[in-house]
């Protein structure tokens, strides 16, 4: 597959085809975007939203959630905050969303069938890693997103003028709806 990628690659930088896609790093509407990583919202969600390239920073993760204060999810909004002049953040979670029932002790196995050892898994639940918060799903799609909504408004490093929205896309029309 990376062959394919590669010579794809090449005849797209040939044919100057990034062209148009230049922008700066600065979002030009000031938004950030938290959401899943669902292969059905790489051009839907954009698309549904009316966001071309260069107008939001976005950040796809399992789920869409934002699961830790000092996690890669909040440093990447603390960054477009203050580095990117991001004023307002959308946590946009989806309908029908393979993160939500995710069973940590389903993977676990999975992980065993795969080779790793249960030294290994051992030894990240001896450093503090609660393997169901970490890798399990969530029930409710609006609480999820409301948790992580919470936790971004009550983050010691954000400022109280950035906007927050909680949004559902449905995956397969790209329709939003807020979590009130």
């Amino acid at each position: 597959m990376i062959d394919e990628i590669l010579q794809f690659n090449r005849a797209f930088v040939e044919n100057k085809e990034y062209e148009k896609y230049v922008t700066s790093k600065y979002p030009d509407k000031k938004i950030a975007i938290v959401s899943c990583m669902d292969t059905r919202l790489t051009k839907l969600l954009p698309s549904a939203l009316g966001l071309k390239n260069g107008d939001a920073k976005i950040i796809q993760n399992a789920g869409g959630v934002v699961s830790h204060p000092f996690g890669s999810a909040m440093r990447s909004l603390l960054i477009g905050i203050y580095e990117l002049d991001v004023k307002e953040i959308l946590i946009i979670g989806h309908t029908d969303c393979g993160a939500r029932y995710t069973d940590s002790k389903k993977m676990i196995e999975k992980m065993r069938e795969r080779g790793i050892t249960n030294e290994n898994i051992d030894m990240i639940k001896y450093f503090g890693v609660d393997f169901d918060s970490w890798l399990g799903g969530f029930m409710d799609l609006d609480f999820s997103i409301k948790k992580s909504v919470d936790m971004i408004r009550n983050h010691p490093l954000v400022p109280e003028d950035i906007k927050l929205y909680g949004l559902v896309i449905n995956s397969v029309t790209g329709e939003l709806r807020k979590v009130v």
